[in-house]
């Protein structure tokens, strides 16, 4: 029954592509009570690069798709904003938003879908893209576009970043989907004009859906956010506890205006939130500013910082991985540099 589906969805994208003269992306604006995800905006960014038309796609509950949509439709090269309101979209499934996803594209003529690299969009594009026997490309740092040939080339990261793919999707795929990694793309600047065109589609509402939304468990901080700081300080497991962890860098995080992270092994060992996890399953971030404390500097943890402008690194070992990407490095105690270091930012 899958495999009829999919044909059947295969053929009309396959007329819809006939009929396309340029690149037309749709892309999936992610937002949280009415606030658009970075990740998004940085999408967008990535989207208007193929030199076509640039649809965003905005879904939730009524109480906030229409501020949204406000919003999306001012941020620059968008041409269309479309929207679809509904109870089951309040809290967005893979599961529910497929469906109509699958509707949109058999309906329009979009050569491209793409979607910021989250837990979302990851669960919600490959799914579709399956459907549709066509691959995703994820995590994509930069794209070309080839007007006369229809193809896309892109390169990601492979190997926890230690080399470089580039990936070509054919032309004859008629659509393309793919995430892209938000620190590689400037977020899409808005603008004064509002010229995109606003169409509301019809929910395509799923009846007894196998997967149901429990809850959503976020970590409130008056930090900045993570993903998006221009200044980070992460910790490792040298801290040795979570009481040391807060202790130690949070008042060095709050001299700075920074936002906190962890390696993987500050997490696993309970120091900190599994949401502040910089690395390869983690959060990849490039702030203006990285301090590593007490982060000897694992292949995983690297992936996820190593693009960061300045790296600062603190560590008691002299031969820590840390310190051969770091550009400032510090052999010390870390007990006795950061207090000594917060105490002067604050002075």
């Amino acid at each position: 029954m899958l495999r009829t589906s999919s044909k059947i969805c295969r053929s009309a994208l396959s007329r819809s592509y006939a009929t396309a003269a340029s690149p037309h992306a749709l892309v999936f604006l992610e937002h949280r009570a009415g606030v658009i995800d970075s990740g998004s905006l940085s999408a967008l960014t990535a989207a208007g690069q193929l030199g076509g038309k640039v649809s965003a796609l905005v879904v939730g509950s009524s109480e906030h798709v229409q501020g949204v949509v406000d919003q999306a439709k001012k941020f620059k090269g968008v041409t269309s904003v479309l929207h679809a309101s509904s109870p089951q979209y309040a809290e967005p499934l893979p599961e529910t938003l497929s469906p109509l996803l699958e509707k949109l594209l058999a309906d329009n003529a979009f050569t491209h879908v793409v979607g910021a690299t989250s837990s979302s969009a990851k669960s919600l594009l490959p799914r579709v893209s399956a459907r549709l026997d066509a691959p995703t490309v994820s995590d994509v740092t930069s794209l070309e576009h080839d007007a006369a040939t229809g193809s896309t080339t892109f390169t990601r990261p492979i190997y926890a970043g230690n080399a470089v793919s580039t990936v070509r999707a054919p032309g004859s795929l008629p659509v393309k989907f793919f995430t892209v990694r938000g620190t590689a793309f400037a977020p899409a600047p808005a603008s004064e004009a509002d010229a995109a065109e606003v169409k509301a589609v019809d929910p395509v509402e799923v009846a007894n859906p196998t997967t149901v939304h429990v809850k959503t468990t976020i970590a409130k901080s008056d930090r900045p956010d993570l993903g998006v700081a221009s200044r980070v300080v992460s910790g490792g497991r040298a801290l040795k506890s979570a009481e040391t962890f807060e202790k130690t860098l949070y008042p060095l995080a709050d001299a700075l205006g920074a936002a906190v992270g962890a390696s993987r092994a500050a997490v696993d060992a309970g120091y900190a939130d599994n949401s502040l996890q910089v690395g390869q399953t983690g959060k990849v971030v490039a702030p203006e500013l990285y301090m590593a404390i007490g982060i000897s500097g694992a292949i995983q943890h690297l992936a996820g910082m190593k693009d960061s402008k300045l790296i600062v690194a603190v560590n008691k070992d002299p031969d820590a991985p840390i310190f051969q990407v770091a550009d400032v490095g510090l052999v010390a105690d870390l007990f006795e540099v950061v207090p000594e270091l917060t105490e002067k930012l604050k002075k």
